[in-house]
């Protein structure tokens, strides 16, 4: 009798041999996901040539939550949760009218009073997952999301629909409304950072499948951080932050340049999480 190959034991075997080290995962995955035998048989060939995981299944697991993904759109990792806990304990914190995005209330027994929610914007956001992470912990949020590659953008614009954020397409700052001068809480970036001539030492499943913007960062891979503090200080309300994630490795040259655009940063480090991120305020 032939083998099924796509019984579970044949497709862990397969999957095994592809390279997967948790192929028994995978398969469970890769099998929960397919609509029958037809769509199976192109999941796991998707899988088995170095797609990743995530892209193949179409969503990926961060901070808890289900996020779209796209074919070709970074996948979110688990280092970049430190930046988004860090950024909820500050959302929590401004908010114009003395709270944050919720009702206060006028006096003892007064009326309740609105006020504005914060307002974050999340630079290269790829998926959106930052963003959305954000949002389902910290509560409502006015967020733009930027990315400026026009897949991501997409992939983005359908996970934020649920907690009422946008993406846009562009560069940077370049595609943000003027009337988001001075009024920004939050700048949040999880940029490319990887020196370009670092890039060739990634595995295939990043350097053959997700976009080279979301990786290279130039010579030092600090070529974003570098734009981002140059033009930071005016899109940021009083109180405003700027979050952004980066190597170890990185973080006392990339708070260098920071301060040098007239911020005072502080390199916050998880080794649980392996990440590190940079707050800074002007």
């Amino acid at each position: 009798m032939t083998p099924d190959p796509l019984a579970e034991p044949d497709l862990v075997t397969a999957l095994r041999r592809a390279g997967c080290v948790f192929a028994e995962d995978e398969a469970r995955l890769l099998m929960e996901q397919a609509a029958g035998p037809g769509q199976l048989a192109e999941l796991v060939a998707r899988r088995c040539a170095g797609e990743p995981l995530q892209q193949v299944l179409g969503w990926a697991q961060f901070c808890g939550l289900r996020v779209q993904l796209l074919p070709g759109v970074f996948v979110p990792r688990r280092r970049t949760e430190l930046l988004v806990r860090l950024a909820a304990v500050l959302v929590r914190g401004v908010g114009r009218g003395g709270t944050v995005g919720r009702s206060g209330a006028a006096g003892p027994g007064g009326p309740p009073v609105m006020v504005e929610p914060p307002v974050v914007v999340d630079l290269c956001c790829g998926s959106g997952a930052i963003g959305l992470a954000l949002a389902d912990r910290a509560g409502p949020v006015a967020l733009t999301a930027v990315d400026i590659d026009p897949v991501a953008v997409r992939c983005a614009a359908a996970n934020l629909e649920r907690v009422g954020g946008v993406a846009v397409q562009g560069d940077l700052f370049q595609p943000l409304s003027d009337r988001l001068l001075g009024r920004v809480d939050l700048v949040l970036a999880s940029p490319p950072y990887v020196p370009t001539d670092a890039i060739a030492l990634m595995p295939p499943e990043a350097r053959l499948h997700e976009p080279a913007v979301a990786l290279d960062g130039g010579p030092d891979g600090l070529a974003l951080v570098r734009r981002v503090a140059a033009a930071v200080r005016p899109w940021l309300a009083p109180g405003g932050h700027l979050l952004a994630e980066f190597s170890a490795a990185q973080a006392p040259e990339a708070a260098s340049i920071m301060a040098g655009s007239g911020l005072r940063a502080r390199v916050i480090r998880s080794e649980a999480l392996d990440a590190t991120v940079i707050v800074a305020t002007p």
